[in-house]
């Protein structure tokens, strides 16, 4: 005697953009040279797209967009650290929410001297 499991989904899943954030969040700060996640600086035309949250998370069709603003510590290769930034995020995202990730905007809003205090 066999029986037939039928996998119909019982429900919906939805997770929200906080839950995302903060897997962004944990994620860039795996990466060496990435001192804190901070708010963008203000009053720059350039800069515009990137909201007012650290991290700002944008839901649309089956994609994640997601804009990040870190600090990083001094003496670090910029481009290559968010290069990391960016793929790892990619990478946690997309293996714990299923979700596709379209694309991850970083910000450096600035630098971290030695010996200068980090404010969260």
């Amino acid at each position: 005697m066999s029986e037939k499991k039928n996998r119909q989904p019982v429900g919906s899943l939805k997770i929200s953009e906080d839950v995302i954030a903060t897997i962004a969040s944990v994620a860039a700060q795996e990466i060496n040279g990435v001192a804190i996640i901070t708010q963008p600086s203000t009053g720059r035309q350039l800069f515009r797209q990137f909201g007012k949250k650290p991290i700002d998370v944008v839901l649309s069709d089956d994609f994640v967009d997601i804009d990040i603003s870190i600090n990083l510590e001094f003496g670090v290769k910029i481009a290559e650290t968010c290069t990391s930034v960016q793929s790892t995020i990619k990478d946690n995202i997309q293996t714990m929410t299923g979700m596709a990730v379209g694309k991850v905007n970083v910000l450096v809003s600035g630098i971290i001297f030695p010996g200068d205090k980090q404010d969260a």
